[in-house]
């Protein structure tokens, strides 16, 4: 049976990638997700965020307020944060044999993103743009929210050859328009759906704000599913299929919508990495079941475009259907 898949203008032995998270953040745990025969890493994001946190944090512990000590500070706090983040890529490149993918978490078009060549020097194989914008601000349209993707991905673009991945938030007034725009722009080869954010919860001990669940449930994955039935070779870029997906079945219905690389992350943190063996040979066997030698001949078999009958499937948005006797 031939896993084999091309994704970013990769070879991959297998469309199994294992997400951005803290499963990949030291070199250990990658020779280990590579043993147990992950198709490749995205490495754990460096966030914009953190960095901004980790600034701040270091300003309140040194009691400065002159604003020379601010910017040495934050200068020194960027720098040092990019060198360990070089450091895990140089590491990881010299001992793991598949594809390592440096991830950037963006929430700017700050100048710090400009460290991609970096990246490139350091010898990843492709990036990946973790866009996490929520557009919250009432007093912010849609537009705006579309150009800074826009700016983001041009300012890496032009200091970085790497192929370049976009983690896109569903958010969006005009979610399948923008994708097609942000594929055909020439500045990506893909896109991954989709961006899990942090959700708030209430604790009604406390009644104070809590987190709700990290991890992703297994039935999580028709989201991620819909899309990429819609989008499947209607758009130039590589769709990578992320949320929800805890298995080997799950992973087959994503790469029979069109996906070209499915992202797991939850269910390893679950099982372990042996898990991933699990999944492989559950995606296998199905293959085998009906008939596909390889994943390319599975790939798209119940995307939206190769199936004119499931256009309104995966178009409507209301129940229709009776289940026990009630109309939901």
């Amino acid at each position: 049976m031939n896993l084999t898949t091309k994704y970013l203008g990769l070879n991959l032995r297998n469309p199994l990638v294992i997400g951005s998270s803290g499963l990949t953040d030291n070199v250990e745990k990658i020779k280990k997700l590579e043993n147990c025969g992950a198709g490749a890493i995205v490495l754990k994001s460096l966030f914009e965020e953190q960095i901004n946190i980790n600034i701040e944090k270091t300003l309140s512990e040194s009691g400065e307020t002159h604003p020379d000590a601010r910017d040495y500070i934050e200068g020194y706090t960027k720098d040092k944060t990019i060198e360990e983040y070089i450091g895990l890529i140089k590491s990881a490149k010299k001992e793991v044999n598949i594809p390592i993918i440096a991830s950037i978490n963006c929430i700017t078009d700050s100048d710090w993103a400009n460290f991609a060549s970096e990246i490139e020097s350091a010898g990843a194989d492709a990036l990946e743009l973790n866009i996490a914008l929520l557009p919250s601000d009432v007093d912010t349209d849609s537009k705006k929210y579309e150009e800074m993707y826009f700016k983001i991905i041009q300012k890496v673009h032009k200091n970085c050859r790497l192929p370049l991945s976009v983690k896109i938030s569903f958010y969006s007034s005009g979610l399948a328009n923008l994708i097609y725009k942000l594929s055909a722009s020439g500045m990506i080869e893909g896109i991954t759906l989709f961006n899990r954010f942090y959700n708030p919860d209430i604790n009604l001990e406390t009644l104070e704000l809590d987190s709700a669940n990290v991890l992703s449930h297994p039935e999580e994955y028709t989201l991620p599913l819909r899309w990429t039935a819609l989008l499947a070779g209607k758009v130039k870029a590589n769709i990578a299929a992320t949320t929800g997906i805890h298995s080997g079945k799950t992973a087959a219905k994503l790469i029979l919508a069109g996906a070209d690389t499915v992202h797991i992350v939850s269910a390893i943190y679950k099982h372990g990495f042996e898990y991933i063996h699990t999944v492989l040979e559950e995606l296998e066997s199905i293959c085998k079941k009906h008939g596909f030698n390889s994943i390319e001949q599975m790939r798209g078999k119940a995307s939206f475009l190769h199936n004119k009958k499931y256009n309104t499937t995966f178009e409507r948005i209301q129940f229709m259907k009776y289940f026990g006797g009630l109309e939901i």
